[in-house]
């Protein structure tokens, strides 16, 4: 017989068990997928449809469930240990925010290391041997890897020197953007992402090191009145499952779930160049301005911060072999 004195501590411990388990029990294996990212970033457009082709395959034997901006609350530097940690079944991890996890995961951000998506592709030949050795001492697998496009340097004034970002305080989303911030003369400044609209608002921040992406969906131009297109750094988000997670899953789901993560990684690249233009485009028509540095300029921000590659390879040895051979191929030193 049911009482109110045995319902409710029953009741109470039904709630503390994650939703995302008692989903499971419900209908099938459901899996939470944390992402810092709103919903219209194509980030999260790109995982809702890996999610929505994963149901397809597997016939809703493994239904993943996207929740988007931070609704889980992690922030974006702590998604690789929560998946580790098993407090969230997957999750869409910004790889260099996790350097201080991984310090390896930071090779894409330093400075004009990688100039375009082919060349990036070349870089991750050599880097994801090491990236699936990084998954399994963090007790997860990497489903896929997708870059964020171009990146710009939001700001609010326009310069026509370097000597006029001197003292500009720049957020970047890791060590290695601050500090080439620093480097350019701005004061760089490491922040997630959901703080950087509220430090834009209150004056906290001046300029924001980022992709023309994050600059719509932080409507950068309400505060902001011009981005400079310069390239300077590359990024990428894994998909990333716990491996308890993953090893639960048959191994007809594991196989089809592969399957899928591999046909749409090369859609979701092609997917993140299309983002480039059409946010750029969504800059322009909010007010901003998106300007191509001058080549002068472009000179001068290399060779300032040219010596955050050597610092870097002295930091983290485990990078020295796969940049010698990333940059052997492409015939540079």
């Amino acid at each position: 017989m049911i009482t109110r004195r045995t319902f409710l501590p029953a009741a109470t411990a039904l709630l503390a068990v994650p939703a995302y388990v008692r989903r499971a029990a419900a209908a099938g294996t459901q899996l939470d997928l944390a992402t810092v990212w709103p919903d219209g970033n194509f980030h999260t457009v790109n995982a809702k449809r890996f999610a929505a082709e994963v149901a397809k395959a597997t016939g809703n034997a493994v239904t993943i469930n996207v929740q988007s901006g931070g609704a889980l609350g992690f922030k974006g530097p702590e998604q690789l240990a929560a998946v580790r940690d098993g407090l969230v079944p997957m999750a869409d991890v910004l790889n260099n925010q996790q350097i201080g996890e991984e310090p390896v995961m930071g090779t894409e951000g330093v400075s004009f290391l990688v100039g375009s998506f082919d060349e990036l592709k070349v870089l991750h030949k050599y880097l994801m041997p090491e990236y699936e050795r990084i998954a399994a001492r963090n007790n997860q697998k990497f489903l896929y890897i997708v870059p964020w496009p171009t990146q710009y340097i939001h700001l609010k004034t326009p310069i026509t020197s370097l000597d006029n970002l001197r003292g500009v305080r720049i957020r970047s989303s890791d060590k290695a953007t601050a500090d080439m911030a620093t480097l350019l003369g701005g004061a760089g400044t490491m922040m997630p992402w959901g703080e950087v609209v509220p430090a834009l608002a209150s004056g906290r921040i001046e300029g924001v090191a980022t992709s023309a992406t994050s600059g719509v969906d932080g409507r950068f131009w309400e505060f902001l009145k011009v981005a400079y297109r310069t390239n300077h750094t590359f990024s990428s988000q894994l998909v990333s499952i716990n491996l308890d997670t993953w090893n639960k899953l048959s191994a007809a789901d594991r196989a089809k779930i592969e399957e899928v993560a591999k046909r749409l990684q090369p859609e979701f690249w092609a997917v993140a160049a299309q983002d480039d233009a059409t946010s750029a485009k969504k800059l322009s028509d909010g007010g901003m301005q998106v300007v191509d540095p001058a080549p002068e300029m472009m000179a001068e921000m290399r060779r300032r911060t040219a010596p955050i590659k050597e610092e870097f390879l002295k930091r983290v040895p485990a990078a020295r072999p796969i940049i010698t051979a990333y940059l052997a191929e492409l015939g540079r030193s």
